[in-house]
């Protein structure tokens, strides 16, 4: 088994910061890739910011310039500051993680999500 912790989400005004941060934990052999997606109600689901193993970063169009995505191989973490936030970032920001289980099964799993808020 295994399990996303997301942390970070609240409200906040236009043009401030937030720091998301999501831990995986349990049955972990290793984690290929890590990122934030996000979703408004009605939208489809897009993605914000991922990481691989080895650094290889991918931002979504709406993060470019304004957001970052960092990971702690050693703390299986993933962290997404971002900067300079507009209205429309508001939205639900899951943590997304794709890993190989100690049993060798590779898995897609999703946090719950976390709740952004920008106040204009």
């Amino acid at each position: 088994q295994v399990q996303l912790v997301e942390s970070g989400g609240g409200l906040v005004q236009a043009g401030e910061s937030l720091r998301l941060s999501c831990a995986a934990s349990g049955s972990i052999l290793s984690i290929n890739v890590m990122g934030w997606y996000r979703q408004v109600p009605g939208n489809q689901r897009e993605l914000v910011a991922s990481i691989t193993s080895s650094d290889t970063i991918n931002y979504g169009d709406s993060a470019k310039g304004r957001f970052a995505i960092s990971r702690d191989n050693a703390k299986n973490t993933v962290n997404l500051q971002m900067n300079s936030l507009k209205p429309e970032d508001t939205a639900v920001y899951y943590c997304n993680v794709r890993l190989t289980t100690i049993s060798y099964y590779r898995m897609n799993v999703w946090g719950k999500g976390t709740l952004v808020t920008v106040s204009s």
